[in-house]
């Protein structure tokens, strides 16, 4: 039976507040230093991938000796980022959900990289989305939930160089059938008036960032 969700720690930033999430159901992937970080918390990743470039050799042997299962590729020799291999792994188990955990931090490339790669679960009509303690990531190309998670503001950015008919229920500063393009900072900072809130589209890819200080 598939799993419905599939939870990745990647290398980023990473903190013990993330090991809240797992559920007991939960498929657990480690991307390099994300699944030392597992199992130094007492977590087994049914996988953990990478090149492991970004931990000491004998904190390699206690990942492949603390995972179910270990892949491991070439440091220079390789097409994809840690976290997209992770993620190619998540989408072959056929989930509900992905959920990303340690792949933002200081490092902005790999940080748009990950919620760019978004794009690829919802190709497969997988819902995604990028956690880290200030900040809640989902893509919608037609229509989402925003629950109240304890986060201050719900900000609207387009990925599409255009998103047409958005309309908003539920939000301190409603929009009907509104358009955004790409470069414009109208969906800034709004806030939820209810518990939820919905977003619907008509047409592009929108990001929907829950956030706080």
């Amino acid at each position: 039976m598939p799993s419905k969700r599939v939870v990745i720690f990647a290398g980023g930033v990473l903190s013990n507040e993330y090991l809240s999430v797992i559920d007991e159901e939960d498929f657990i992937i480690g991307a390099d230093r994300g699944a030392l970080f597992l199992i130094s918390n007492g977590v087994t990743p049914d996988i953990s991938v990478g090149d492991f470039d970004s931990i000491p050799a004998e904190a390699l042997k206690q990942v492949e000796a603390g995972s179910k299962q270990t892949i491991t590729c070439d440091a220079v020799n390789k097409d994809l980022t840690d976290s997209e291999m992770a993620l190619d792994l998540a989408l072959n188990t056929q989930p509900d959900h992905i959920l990303l955990l340690g792949v933002t931090g200081t490092r902005i490339d790999h940080t748009l990289a990950s919620i760019q790669m978004m794009t690829r679960a919802l190709q497969r009509q997988v819902s995604c989305s990028v956690m880290d303690c200030n900040n809640y990531v989902t893509l919608t190309g037609s229509q989402a939930i925003v629950e109240e998670r304890g986060y201050t503001y719900v900000s609207l950015l387009p990925l599409t160089h255009e998103v047409t008919g958005i309309t908003l229920e539920g939000f301190q500063y409603p929009l009907t059938n509104a358009t955004l393009k790409l470069g414009q900072s109208l969906g800034v900072s709004n806030r939820l008036a209810s518990p939820t809130g919905t977003v619907t589209i008509e047409s592009g890819l929108l990001l929907i960032i829950q956030s706080k200080d």
